[in-house]
């Protein structure tokens, strides 16, 4: 007998939407199953009208734990991604304290968080030029990227100089890992900011003059030709813009193993709303004008991205408003940058792409779970609707029109981009391993159920 037997749904895989069944046994999928075939289980969810997708994988989440718990933690953080349809998060690791850098401080983390998630989590390891004799450790440890900045970055952590990011792919090379990069360009923004502040700008468009999408090219063209001139796998991080998705492209369609990420934000606000609304719209790479927002989901159906990720990166209201650490905020600059997405990202993207814009539900199947699983090395355990796949899944209501609101985060801080808007198609049932984490906007599992997983071998 199967534990748990999922009928009557639409399910969604990167090929098809068929109809059938779903059934679970041990955590994994033990079959999918003809439409009509449903053989005893302890528990039957009925999907019928419903799309059963593969759990999403966040590529991209700052949970800021441990260490900066006044910002997010797993308990929250994981609770709101399970909420939201992400049934894998890879976190960060800055925003952390101790900054995830050597074997010691993965052994720390995976201690402090384990006891408090809901969903299942990787580990992205640092990538510091403190830290280069470390990363081999630390992808035996199982972390599945190493992440480091060739912009500016938060005081706890550090940028490299493209001299440097060669030496750390030399290194990831030997073991077959991937080296992943915020990838805008130091100098560019640093004396872009500069010229704003000298002439007295402090509006929102002198924050978005400050990071024009040139920055954004040429740190990506750099890091394509090291990976080139290395051999090293990279991911690029969270491409707002089309021209970046262009040149990515262009390496994949060379035979390059080069993956990239884009986020939900950067497919449903644009560069107006940060004029119109400031704040909480901030982050980096900026959201980019409407057109550039339109063309970027032709590089999402092309499958050019290796996840839709959050980004989530929170903070609290005074960070975005008043002080942050002690320092008051008197300029745009000054403005913690960063989005809160990981509860509202899948929604979202569905809204934005299969209702808005006639997008088939197999391309977010295929942006959000498999390609993902793949590029970090956990594909054949996450990622898919096959037998012997954990029992990730996600039931997707697509008729269920929604709001987002303050009331309805799960977040340590209830704010958000995503306030106040709209759209239809809504998770309905979130599964972890076979566990049902979520259901009907509740979570209705226990923390500490989500389970820390490493790079396969």
């Amino acid at each position: 007998m199967y534990e748990v037997l999922i009928k009557n749904g639409k399910i969604v895989t990167a090929d098809a939407v068929t109809e059938g069944n779903v059934a679970i046994k041990d955590g994994k999928i033990a079959a999918v199953l003809a439409a009509g075939v449903e053989p005893e289980a302890k528990e039957v969810i009925d999907a019928a009208a419903k799309y059963i997708f593969p759990g999403a994988i966040d590529t991209h989440a700052h949970l800021n734990d441990p260490g900066f718990e006044w910002r997010e933690d797993y308990e929250h953080g994981t609770a709101a991604a399970a909420l939201g349809g992400y049934t894998t998060v890879i976190d960060m690791p800055l925003q952390n304290d101790p900054c995830m850098t050597n074997a010691e401080a993965f052994d720390f983390k995976e201690n402090k968080v384990s006891p408090n998630a809901y969903v299942d989590f990787c580990f992205w390891g640092g990538l510091t030029s403190y830290n280069f004799n470390d990363l081999k450790e630390l992808d035996a440890k199982g972390c599945v990227s190493f992440k480091s900045f060739i912009g500016p970055v938060s005081p706890d952590y550090e940028s490299l100089n493209y001299g440097q990011a060669m030496e750390a792919m030399d290194i990831i090379k030997e073991f077959d890992g991937r080296a992943g990069f915020h990838c805008e360009d130091y100098a560019i923004i640093k004396n872009q900011e500069k010229r704003m502040k000298e002439a007295g700008r402090n509006d929102w468009k002198a924050f978005l003059e400050s990071r024009p999408v040139v920055a954004e090219i040429v740190a990506t063209d750099a890091i394509i030709e090291i990976a080139k001139a290395t051999g090293c796998k990279a991911h690029i991080c969270h491409v707002s813009h089309p021209a970046v998705a262009k040149k990515i492209k262009a390496a994949q369609d060379e035979g390059y193993d080069i993956t990239a990420e884009t986020c939900t934000h950067y497919l449903t606000f644009s560069n107006e709303d940060v004029i119109e609304k400031g704040p909480l719209y901030k982050c980096a790479p900026i959201l980019q004008p409407k057109e550039a927002v339109e063309e970027m989901w032709e590089y999402v159906k092309a499958g050019v991205f290796s996840g839709i990720a959050s980004d989530h990166s929170p903070c609290s209201y005074d960070e975005k408003y008043n002080e942050i650490l002690g320092n008051k905020i008197e300029t745009v600059f000054d403005v913690w940058g960063g989005c809160s997405g990981i509860q509202s990202g899948f929604q979202a993207a569905f809204s934005e792409g299969v209702v808005k814009r006639g997008i088939c539900p197999t391309v977010l199947a295929n942006a959000m779970s498999v390609l993902p699983a793949k590029a970090f090395g956990i594909y054949g355990k996450k990622g898919d609707i096959k037998p012997g796949f954990d029992a990730d899944l996600l039931i997707v209501d697509p008729e269920k029109e929604w709001e987002i609101t303050e009331d309805s985060l799960l977040y340590v801080n209830k704010i958000s981009a995503f306030v106040g808007l709209k759209g239809k198609g809504l998770p309905v049932a979130t599964l972890v391993r076979g566990n049902v984490i979520a259901r009907d906007g509740q979570i209705v599992a226990e923390k500490g159920v989500g389970e820390l997983v490493r790079k396969l071998r």
